[in-house]
């Protein structure tokens, strides 16, 4: 069984990464934090990782993982390295789910949703006291649930500050593979993070909360955590942020300057100079890049 992976010293060179789902076009929303992330990155003379999400196949729209990358290549968003495909990191997953549950950290579930929604909309852990009890009826199949001893509560977040969750959220047995065989996102995330060496998340508020749940996985698996940076949504109404679920439009990859002025006014930088080259206009952002003018607010209303 292989041991869990541990990151270098907390002084290790700058990695970020952007890492998209392929589940469709990317829109301004996305465009938001691929910019955000790079801008990051290479404002600290850092790598830049691409990473495609692909392990949830049923939302997955065909070709949209290449046109992601086309997308980020109008744009002048070029990546360090070669393009790390989730769906080609299964064994990693599977490996550290079989020592979790050998070592009695993760242990089955088939509670329902309903069930789960008539405990509070938090899972109370029957399953695992079951087990410990060896009852009669535990189960070996279903969903996999971490034992969740880390409960992290809270944590600094790079542009919004000190993060606190509540305390049911932090403390819950949170699923890491799924009852239909798939692996959960909190799970994949952190292994792939850590394997990366990613030393910064930089992402959407809308995973601020996620990022306790995957501090107790690094802790559960003994791996250095990374700093998190969680950038402000693009919303057209309050708490409808712009997705590819929603519909999003999908930016222009003919005509790119005018939406990255968009996207960096909206992280509260400067516009650059549109006569010339989107890599022109790159070097130029990242040149006057300030993380201090970013507003720190979960979400940002724009124009349809």
């Amino acid at each position: 069984m292989p041991m869990p992976l541990t990151l270098d010293t907390p002084n290790r060179p700058y990695v970020g990464r952007f890492a998209p789902s392929p589940s469709g076009a990317l829109h301004f929303g996305s465009l938001i934090a691929a910019l955000g992330s790079y801008l990051r990155a290479r404002s600290l003379g850092g790598q830049w990782l691409i990473r495609i999400e692909d392990i949830d196949p049923p939302r997955e729209v065909k070709g949209a993982a290449d046109d992601i990358l086309r997308a980020l290549e109008a744009y002048g968003l070029e990546w360090d390295g070669a393009v790390l495909y989730q769906s080609q990191r299964t064994e990693a997953y599977q490996s550290h789910i079989d020592l979790l549950l050998a070592q009695d950290k993760a242990y089955f579930c088939q509670c329902s949703r309903k069930l789960i929604q008539s405990m509070g909309g938090i899972y109370d852990g029957r399953c695992h006291r079951a087990s410990q009890a060896k009852a009669a009826n535990v189960v070996s199949s279903g969903a996999v649930r971490i034992v969740n001893t880390a409960q992290v509560q809270e944590f600094d977040d790079n542009l919004m500050g000190h993060i606190c969750v509540d305390t049911p959220f932090a403390a819950e047995d949170f699923i890491i593979k799924r009852s239909d065989g798939l692996y959960a996102y909190q799970l994949a995330v952190v292994l792939d993070d850590a394997y990366q060496g990613i030393t910064e998340v930089v992402r959407g508020c809308d995973l601020i909360e996620a990022s306790c749940r995957q501090l107790s996985l690094y802790q559960t698996f003994g791996l250095t955590a990374p700093e998190w940076l969680h950038l402000p949504l693009a919303c057209l109404t309050p708490g409808f942020k712009l997705s590819k679920q929603n519909h999003a439009q999908a930016i222009d990859k003919q005509h790119p300057q005018a939406s990255l002025n968009a996207a960096l006014a909206f992280l509260g930088q400067r516009r650059v100079e549109t006569c010339g080259s989107v890599a022109q206009m790159l070097k130029q952002a990242v040149a006057q890049f300030q993380l201090s003018v970013i507003p720190k607010q979960a979400e940002i209303l724009i124009e349809p």
